[in-house]
């Protein structure tokens, strides 16, 4: 990375700026709100089907559903007496996709780095 390139960087990203990307990751990093998220990808649902599909409670669903709205994540679209949910931000499933290709990534890493092992103890496993 050039100089130039450090200082735009340091331009761009402010305190201010760290604080809100730091405050959308800390939105994601609850499973709870993953899990929700996973269920909303097919559409937009209401609350008893977003609580039947994650087998999670009403009073949790709603506290998550209610964080991810204020994040910009979901969006709230009454309909009669109910009220779906659908994603709003998609760019939230990039996000995990490519932390999964980073796990994967790293654990396929740690394995060739274990094969060695395997070779001197073959047939034992943990």
């Amino acid at each position: 990375m050039s100089r130039a390139d450090v200082n735009e960087c340091r331009t761009i990203l402010t305190p201010q700026v760290l604080n809100s990307v730091a405050e959308y990751f800390k939105v994601l990093a609850e499973p709870s709100r993953l899990q929700i998220l996973c269920e909303l990808r097919s559409g937009p649902k209401n609350v008893t089907q977003i609580l039947e599909a994650t087998g999670m409670g009403q009073a949790n669903v709603s506290k998550h559903l209610k964080i991810l709205a204020q994040a910009g994540i979901v969006s709230r679209q009454p309909k009669g007496v109910s009220v779906y949910y659908q994603v709003a931000d998609p760019m939230c499933f990039e996000l995990c996709e490519v932390v999964c290709r980073q796990l994967v990534s790293r654990l396929q890493q740690q394995a060739r780095q274990l094969e060695p092992l395997a070779a001197i103890h073959p047939g034992q496993s943990s």
